[in-house]
C-alpha cells in the first residue's frame, strides 16, 4: 500500500511538480483533480524541468467524488487552515489519502463541512495565512510516514 495526496483543482503548475517529487521520492501516490491551471503534456512537463515525472504514480480524476467513488473504503483528510486540530493529532495509516485545494481557494466549504471530522491544519503564526502547497503537502506526508516507520525508505 502507500499514502495518497489528492489535489484538487491546482493551479500552479511548480507546486504540482514539487509535490511530484515528493510523491516519487515517499512511493506516493499522487491524484489531480480537473481542472488544472496548466497541462501535464510531455513537452510542458520536460519544459519545467521534471524528467522524474516518470516515477511519479499519478491519477487523473474529473471530479472529487469521481476519487471518492474510486475508494469508497479509504480514510479522507483535509488540509485547512480553517481546521481545528493539527495534522499530527491523528493516527494515519497505510493507505490513507491527503486531501489538498488549490492556491488562492483552498478546498471548497462544502467539502469541507461533508467531513468535519478529519480536517487537519498545520499550525503557523497569525501573522500568515497559508503555507506553500507544496510545503504543506510535504509537511503531512513526512508526518504520516513518521507515524508508521517510513516503510521502504532509507
Amino acid at each position: 500500500m502507500a499514502f495518497h495526496i489528492v489535489l484538487v483543482e491546482p493551479e500552479i503548475p511548480a507546486n504540482t511538480g514539487n509535490i511530484a517529487r515528493t510523491c516519487a521520492a515517499t512511493g506516493t501516490h499522487l491524484h489531480l483533480v480537473r481542472p488544472l491551471g496548466f497541462r501535464t503534456d510531455d513537452a510542458t512537463l520536460k519544459r519545467a524541468g521534471l524528467d522524474y515525472w516518470f516515477a511519479v504514480n499519478i491519477h487523473y480524476h474529473d471530479s472529487f467524488d469521481e476519487v471518492l467513488q474510486a475508494y469508497p473504503e479509504s480514510r479522507f483528510f483535509f488540509a485547512s487552515t480553517r481546521a481545528k486540530l493539527p495534522h499530527s493529532g491523528f493516527e494515519y495509516k497505510d493507505g490513507d489519502f491527503f486531501v489538498f485545494g488549490k492556491e488562492t481557494a483552498g478546498l471548497p466549504q462544502a467539502l469541507l463541512d461533508r467531513f468535519p471530522e478529519t480536517l487537519i491544519r498545520i499550525p503557523i503564526s497569525g501573522d500568515v495565512r497559508s503555507l506553500n502547497l507544496s510545503n504543506s503537502a510535504a509537511i503531512v506526508i513526512y508526518e504520516a510516514l513518521r507515524q508508521i516507520g517510513y516503510p521502504g525508505l532509507s
